[in-house]
């Protein structure tokens, strides 16, 4: 079966890797075009090229600017592709994913349809979700509504952040695409029409103000805001009128200042804590970043700065 594969950030890595080492049939992959990183502007490649150029190189790679310009189409068409599998790539015009005969198929990091969009781990943890997963489904019209063909789930533990989750995804998903090309291959598997009877939470893309973070909600809601936010891109508020990434906290029970505190402010010793009122208690920072200063715990960060 010649399958085309495409996605462009680490989380796709895991699964073609799965695919090459286990001998599928990988004519192609498809992946963002190289751009300027960081502030030397140096050209900087996908992290699925880099994966290829260093483990597959018989593996040709196109990279297009536009999915519909005509030189892509006939590029990818004559590939003569059975299947294509899309993990964390753009959205796909039906030019491109309906050419295979034996359709395109995508992984998404969720237990689909809770939490279709661009950030589906994110906001699973934001939400206090207890479980999540990812979900091999055949792409259509609407962005994350086609046939579920195969779902696994996962749990997410209290002290969970984004990153520890998007690992574990990372490799369980991995794992679900190479069950998935295999049951395409044999010609048996699942295709499940979504539940659209229940209500339905969704995964939007996280800009800056997204993840500013709102005192006024209580202690579980910002603690869970944080760990969904973190390492990146980092829910961050106003500490001494400075912006201040947060990345780790701890809500603090029986705590009593020693002057009324409202909403939003916060509390020092100056050695060894910084809390914040929430709504109903106070939370503590652990883990952050003031603007231009690097990432630290709350002690050292004490230390070099006084509040």
């Amino acid at each position: 079966m010649r399958i085309i594969f495409m996605g462009t950030p680490e989380f796709a890595v895991e699964s073609l890797k799965v695919l090459v080492e286990n001998n599928c049939n990988v004519v192609a992959v498809v992946t963002a075009p190289d751009k300027p990183i960081g502030r030397g502007q140096k050209i900087g490649m996908s992290a699925v090229k880099e994966y290829v150029l260093n483990h597959a190189p018989e593996i040709p790679v196109l990279q297009p600017e536009k999915l519909k310009a005509p030189a892509f189409l006939d590029e990818l068409k004559s590939y003569q592709a059975d299947l294509q599998i899309v993990v964390a790539f753009r959205m796909l015009p039906e030019v491109v994913w309906d050419m295979p005969p034996l359709g395109t198929f995508n992984l998404h990091g969720s237990l689909l349809p809770q939490y279709r969009g661009a950030a589906p781990i994110n906001w699973a943890i934001i939400n206090g979700e207890k479980e999540t997963g990812v979900t091999t489904f055949f792409l259509k019209h609407e962005i994350d509504t086609g046939s579920v063909i195969f779902q696994e789930k996962e749990p997410i533990h209290e002290d969970d952040n984004v990153g520890t989750v998007y690992e574990r995804l990372m490799h369980i998903g991995a794992n679900l695409v190479l069950k998935t090309v295999r049951a395409i291959e044999a010609g048996s598997y699942p295709q499940e029409p979504q539940n659209e009877n229940q209500e339905l939470k969704h995964a939007p893309k996280i800009f800056k103000e997204t993840c500013e973070i709102n005192w006024n909600q209580p202690a579980k809601a910002v603690y869970d805001f944080v760990r969904g936010l973190s390492p990146y891109p980092a829910a961050w508020t106003t500490l001494q009128e400075k912006g201040c990434k947060v990345y780790k906290t701890r809500i603090v029970n029986n705590f009593e200042p020693a002057s009324d505190v409202s909403v939003g402010q916060w509390v020092s010793d100056n050695k060894n804590y910084l809390y914040f009122k929430c709504s109903d208690a106070f939370l503590a920072i652990e883990e952050l970043q003031l603007e231009m200063k690097k990432r630290m715990n709350i002690g050292d960060f004490l230390r070099g700065n006084k509040l």
